[in-house]
Formats: C-alpha cells, sequence, structure tokens
C-alpha cells in the first residue's frame, strides 16, 4: 500500500473505487445553521471532522481549536512560537492527534499528539515564493500537501506515515503565468484510492487568469469557470466514489454574488466529462462536500447552498458567510467555519 510518486501514475478507472455508504439523519427536514462559537480574532479555513463529537479547526493568528461534545464546548489554543502564523488547513486522525498548514513564510507543517499540548515540526521550505494551499489524506496515513506554483511548476509533497516525513515530488506540473491554486478551504486537492493496484493519485484544481483540472502527473482539462483575474476560477473539488462523479466550485471572490460560471459537474467514464448545472450555487463558493450520493453542500463568503440531485439544481439555505464545510468521517454530523471564529453545523428540524 502506497502513495506513488511516479510520474507515469494513471486513475485506470474510477469504476473500481469502492462504494462508500453514508447516511443522513432519517428525520431531516428543513435545514438550519445553528451557530456554535464566534467572535474571535481568527479566520478558519482549515476544519476536520473525525466523527460525530471530535473537531479541530484550525486559523490565522496561530489559532487551533477542538471540540470533544460535538461542538457544544471548544478549547482554543494559540500555537506558541506560531502566534502570527495563518494555518490555512487541518487533518485530525482522532482526539489527541492532528496536522496544521501554515502557508508561507515559511511554510512550515506541525503536528500534535498529545491533543495540541505540544507541536513539533514536519515539514519547512523556506523557498522564495513558497505558499502551501491544502493538504488531503486517506486511511489516515497516506497524505499530500499542494502549493502555488515555483517557477511556473506545481509545489507537491507526500508523506506514507501520517505526516512525519514529508518528500516532495519532483513534479513537472507547468501552469501559465497568473494561474495558481487558492488556499481558501484546503479543497482543492483530492487523493483518489485505486485499490486494484494498491496506489494513489490524485486530482486537483487551478484558479486565477487560468482554470484548469489536472490528473497527476500530466493530464489536464480546461475549466469552463470564470477565470482571467487572480480572484477568480476554481476553489474546491469534491469526487462521489459512488458512482463515479465529482463537483467543482469557485467564482470570483471579489464579486461574490455572481453565480456566474461558478460550478462544473463532473463525470468519469474512459475519460472526464464536464456539465453545468441547471440551477447554479447563488454565488462564490469556496468549500464543497458530498453528504450522500446525491445530496451535496457547499459554503462562501455569500452564503450557503444545498443540493439533492447531485449538484444539478442548488437551493440558498442562509446568507451566512463561511469559507469550510465538512461532513464527519465517520459520521453524519455537518460542520461549517469561517471569519471571526465562527464555527456552526448544519441541522434539520
Amino acid at each position: 500500500m502506497k502513495i506513488s510518486t511516479a510520474m507515469n501514475i494513471r486513475i485506470k478507472s474510477f469504476l473500481i473505487i469502492p462504494c462508500m455508504a453514508f447516511a443522513l439523519h432519517a428525520a431531516a427536514q428543513k435545514p438550519t445553521i445553528n451557530i456554535l462559537d464566534s467572535g474571535r480574532k481568527t479566520s478558519i479555513r482549515g476544519l476536520s471532522v473525525v466523527d460525530d463529537n471530535i473537531i479541530w479547526a484550525s486559523g490565522s493568528s496561530g489559532s487551533v481549536a477542538r471540540s470533544l461534545d460535538g461542538g457544544k464546548t471548544f478549547e482554543w489554543q494559540t500555537v506558541t512560537g506560531y502566534e502570527k502564523r495563518d494555518f490555512r488547513d487541518i487533518e485530525a486522525f482522532d482526539a489527541n492527534t492532528a496536522i496544521i498548514m501554515a502557508v508561507a513564510e515559511p511554510a512550515v507543517i506541525l503536528k500534535t499528539k498529545d491533543a495540541g499540548k505540544s507541536w513539533y515540526k514536519v515539514f519547512e521550505d523556506t523557498t522564495k515564493g513558497m505558499f502551501l494551499d491544502a493538504m488531503d489524506f486517506i486511511q489516515n496515513k497516506f497524505g499530500v500537501v499542494i502549493g502555488d506554483p515555483i517557477d511556473n511548476k506545481i509545489f507537491l509533497a507526500v508523506t506514507e506515515d501520517a505526516g512525519e516525513h514529508w518528500k516532495k515530488v519532483d513534479s513537472k506540473v507547468k501552469v501559465k503565468d497568473g494561474e495558481a491554486l487558492f488556499a481558501s478551504s484546503g479543497t482543492n486537492i483530492k487523493i483518489v484510492w485505486n485499490k486494484e493496484d494498491r496506489i494513489a493519485d490524485f486530482l486537483f484544481v487551478t484558479g486565477g487568469k487560468s482554470s484548469n483540472l489536472f490528473l497527476y502527473p500530466d493530464q489536464k482539462k480546461s475549466l469552463d469557470l470564470i477565470q482571467g483575474t487572480e480572484s477568480t476560477g476554481a476553489n474546491s473539488i469534491a469526487i462521489n466514489m459512488v458512482d463515479s462523479t465529482g463537483i467543482i466550485v469557485g467564482g470570483d471572490f471579489k464579486n461574490d454574488t455572481t453565480s456566474s460560471a461558478n460550478c462544473v459537474l463532473l463525470k468519469f467514464n474512459a475519460g472526464i466529462f464536464y456539465s453545468k448545472p441547471q440551477t447554479p450555487p447563488h454565488g462564490y463558493r469556496s468549500c464543497v462536500e458530498y453528504l450522500t450520493k446525491n445530496k451535496l453542500i457547499t459554503c462562501g463568503t455569500s452564503g450557503v447552498d444545498l443540493s439533492t440531485d447531485g449538484g444539478v439544481n442548488w437551493q440558498l439555505i442562509s446568507t451566512k458567510s463561511f469559507h469550510v464545510c465538512q461532513k464527519a468521517k465517520n459520521g453524519i454530523a455537518i460542520f461549517l467555519a469561517g471569519a471571526n471564529g465562527k464555527i456552526a453545523k448544519l441541522e434539520y428540524d
């Protein structure tokens, strides 16, 4: 079992990926968003929901939050020595173990095994222009971190031991001038586990003056999303392992109420095929997440949308601003987070 960094990796077929069973609360009716915590001087973009009780979040000003009771209470801390750093992504494995990513100046990844009482450095890169954007993990062991291009080459590093050690990938993925990634929610890259070959491949999306979907290492497909300026393009990708579909959201964060070209539906079947939603999300969206095979949530600074038909039609359920949303890896709970230390839970009356 390994993460492959060879340049000739291919995903043979998404159809071989085993199905995952998801469930929503049986009594789910009207969606409501309940604020659990807010009013802190931190902007949260990192969110990792281990199960219905264990929640970790990370953000600016060196802030990390943890809850063990489903969000009823949160323990907040400022990581010593990193008080001015922006932890744009977090990956939690359990109540005690988590990894946080500080984007730049320099780029740093820290890990804790004692619930945040102490953190130790597992990765650092002082290269000029280095800016980490997102991490993704599978099976609490295999991970990848992606960063903005250096000399027009996307930065990639992988780990095979739950983030204890990282190895830079000799990436030959080139992007155009003005094309990069958004560190808006830690969800612009997804690992896809190939059970047949026992390797993990990954997809990621770019934005800016050009917006593309990349199937590492050398497959690339232009996205039918708004692009051309530094504030436009793709922000987040989600993959539905049940029926080989996916979805990408983004837009223009400087014009966050505009719904034009902010969402693309994907179908993987001997190739990658695109379609547009009939009713798109209602504005710029920085994160998207599958809740079931057909049910999705997406959020951004201008609101939150739900879809019950696989992303074809979206319903605005709130105009509250959030950067990131996530369903519990092992459970049914759905949480959101955003500016001013805001953490919320999506519930159904």
